[in-house]
């Protein structure tokens, strides 16, 4: 439903869409909506959600209100770097592993690091 809309207005709109092809209906029953981003994640709960197919191509309305959430994102160090920069600057891999978490993952600034 589309706010600000009465049923007799609703339903008008409803025909108009029918005659140029257009299908709209309500999702039921949709908990949250959520819209990744590289850094944060837009998180509808409870959110409105209407499906509308034109011609084959699916578009979704969401309304509700929306509340961001941060998202941190985990660093992956592959065993190889740990165990070359373990090896290059002669620590033990768990040392490796700290100065590689300190670097976001830079192998040659972990090794210069460890080495000064």
């Amino acid at each position: 439903m589309i706010p600000g809309m009465n049923a007799k207005q609703m339903k008008k709109m409803e025909r108009q869409m029918k005659k140029m092809g257009m299908d709209m209906k309500d999702l039921k029953g949709v908990k949250e909506v959520i819209i990744r981003l590289e850094d944060k994640e837009l998180v509808i709960p409870n959110a409105e959600v209407s499906l509308m197919n034109v011609m084959g191509q699916e578009t979704y309305q969401v309304t509700g209100k929306a509340h961001e959430v941060t998202v941190d994102e985990e660093l992956v160090i592959p065993d190889e770097d740990i165990e070359m920069v373990a090896n290059q600057a002669k620590v033990s891999e768990d040392e490796a592993k700290v100065a590689l978490e300190e670097t976001n993952g830079d192998l040659a600034e972990a090794i210069l690091k460890l080495t000064q």
